[in-house]
């Protein structure tokens, strides 16, 4: 049975919405010359085509049912009360695959010792077999030579897949040698050159190891892309109309306008945005605890809290966009032809969305791309200090914080830390190196 969470609408309305943008700028000369500037960048087509592979298990983790449950024939049809994915489909093999506690990265025996009952009846205190982790080998020893041999089998389809890409990659550098294919070629390759191994060993190792509970930390990381994305575009979404409207009056109409919108975002920037966000979550989850009613499931429960917590986000992160288009709107406010347009009666909603609006669009742009990866790392300290996502909720900020205990423990539990650190590094680092270039091709200052 589908189920519709209020994120998933939110995530694939900016699908809509990003494939329409596409269309339209293909349409406008003046959107679409910018454009090509930002994909004539190397760097910026290598951070698409990561930006890509990660927007892909966000758009897959989007997609919400509850299973069938087996009934007889003539019985009426039931469902399960867990939410699934289909994302969870295709990672099936590592959800249900869950260990007793803490397991290193490709290990066949626990990370903690127990007290394990030899055939004789004696006890012995050892690091007992995993569950699934190896459990297909009957000798440990054949370890090393099963792990090299899973993955050299996992880089055969990469393999030819990586020479297909660079023979697509020559037959379009042939159509258009002004957009550096190769780059992204060479970054697909190496994207399924890591996917390939890590999927062969995932069937029957833990390829990143597991948590306290035993989890799949590759399946957690994976499960958390999604919340990063939702952070990052809703987010963006909700702060855009604010910042834009407000810095766009502030710099047109100046006067006392002015003075209460400045005095407005001075008064925001001064309250520490951390306790602004906390006080919201919190009150949200007392109307939560307080209205179980109202949320059949848990995870419905939990998206309402993501919601809310990019609501405030956004309501809290629009200072920075207004003041910079309130100075570029003063200065375009200034020039002849705006001038003009007054002179000869035009109305000044016609000005701000004829003239003023197009010409502050490269700042709205780079604002928004630039947000975003703050935006993700905002997510990660807030649930590491407990205001962020609901516990339940998978993210980057909820595995750094279980986590962050174990790094004092002897031997160090260090594989959660690094993983949650890896891919979080390369979602921000793609993205960082994406605004980049959008900066360089929208800014009218700058030629690439």
């Amino acid at each position: 049975m589908p189920v519709v969470l209020v994120t998933d609408v939110l995530v694939w309305l900016l699908v809509a919405a990003g494939a329409g943008y596409i269309v339209y700028c293909r349409r406008h000369a003046h959107l679409a010359g910018p454009w090509s500037r930002v994909f004539r960048s190397p760097a910026a087509l290598a951070s698409l085509v990561v930006l890509g592979a990660y927007v892909m298990l966000g758009l897959l983790d989007s997609l919400h049912f509850r299973p069938a449950l087996e009934q007889k024939a003539d019985a009426p049809s039931a469902y399960a009360s867990e939410v699934l994915s289909v994302l969870d489909l295709g990672l099936a093999q590592l959800r249900g695959r869950s260990e007793k506690t803490y397991s290193a990265p490709l290990a066949t025996r626990s990370y903690a010792k127990e007290l394990i009952e030899q055939p004789d009846g004696r006890q012995l205190r050892d690091f007992p077999r995993l569950r699934f982790g190896g459990a297909h080998l009957e000798n440990e020893d054949e370890w090393a030579g099963d792990v090299a041999k899973r993955a050299l089998g996992g880089l055969a389809v990469p393999v030819v897949l990586f020479f297909v890409v660079l023979c697509c990659t020559k037959i379009l550098k042939k159509k258009r040698p002004d957009i550096p294919w190769q780059a992204a070629g060479i970054s697909l390759g190496a994207l399924l050159l890591l996917a390939g191994p890590a999927a062969a060993l995932s069937s029957a190792y833990h390829v990143l190891g597991t948590d306290k509970v035993g989890q799949d930390v590759f399946y957690l990381a994976l499960k958390s892309v999604r919340t990063s994305l939702v952070i990052g575009t809703v987010t963006t979404l909700i702060l855009l109309p604010v910042g834009i409207a407000l810095g766009i009056m502030a710099g047109y109409f100046k006067g006392w306008l002015d003075d209460v919108i400045q005095y407005v975002y001075t008064t925001l920037n001064s309250i520490p945005s951390v306790l602004l966000i906390a006080a919201a979550v919190l009150m949200m989850q007392v109307y939560i605890d307080l209205h179980p009613e109202t949320f059949p499931t848990a995870v419905q429960r939990a998206d309402l809290r993501l919601l809310f917590l990019c609501v405030i986000l956004g309501l809290t992160s629009w200072t920075g966009l207004a003041r910079l288009l309130r100075g570029e709107t003063f200065k375009l406010s200034q020039l002849e032809y705006i001038q003009a347009a007054h002179a000869f009666g035009v109305r000044d909603t016609r000005i701000l969305a004829r003239h003023i609006l197009p010409n502050v669009s490269h700042i709205v742009i780079i604002a928004m791309v630039m947000d975003f990866s703050g935006l993700v790392l905002a997510e990660a300290v807030l649930s590491y200090v407990g205001v962020g996502v609901d516990p339940s909720t998978n993210s980057f900020g909820t595995m750094i914080n279980a986590a962050r205990l174990e790094m004092s423990r002897e031997p160090v539990v260090w594989w959660a830390l690094a993983t949650a650190f890896t891919f979080m590094f390369a979602l921000v680092l793609a993205a960082n190196l994406f605004a980049d270039a959008v900066r360089d091709g929208f800014d009218p200052r700058v030629r690439m």
